[in-house]
């Protein structure tokens, strides 16, 4: 007898062009000031790790990070809303600092939004320590908003 494991979730796989409709749609619910489909293509363009989450092509979920000079840099990280706090965040951040440690990156650093306190959590929960603030980085309603800078020895 044999026994055939599988995962019925989410896959995670490389982002294409051809998924950047699906990202944008999460993008522009996510974020009251998303991407734009540009900065995507860009990244894809240039060699950023950027991965999806995907059933069935549909995409749940994505991730964009860069890796130079001993350092990572992870730039975006979005679940669907309705896929959210089911650990997908937190398997797609384990993802993106394996590769970067594979690619010898020493350092992962990342920028959050102060009031974004889910991801906040998730990110703690990775092992990112704060080690400063960039102030006014984010465009916010009515204003500016502080980013948290993030940083996890690897």
């Amino acid at each position: 007898m044999s026994a055939v494991l599988s995962f019925d979730g989410p896959q995670l796989r490389p982002m294409t062009k051809e998924d950047l409709s699906g990202v944008m749609a999460i993008e522009e619910r996510v974020y009251p000031f998303p991407w734009s489909e540009g900065i995507f293509r860009d990244c894809l363009r240039v060699g950023y790790f950027c991965m999806v989450y995907e059933t069935t092509g549909e995409i749940h979920g994505y991730g964009v990070m860069s890796v130079a000079a001993s350092e990572c840099h992870i730039l975006n990280v979005s679940i669907h809303w309705q896929c959210q706090k089911q650990g997908l965040g937190a398997r797609l951040v384990e993802y993106l600092l394996a590769m970067a440690r594979h690619y010898r990156a020493r350092m992962a650093f990342l920028e959050v939004r102060k009031s974004n306190k889910q991801a906040r959590r998730l990110y703690d929960h990775a092992g990112f320590n704060e080690i400063g603030v960039r102030s006014n980085y984010y465009p916010a309603k009515g204003g500016k908003e502080d980013a948290l800078i993030l940083a996890k020895t690897l």
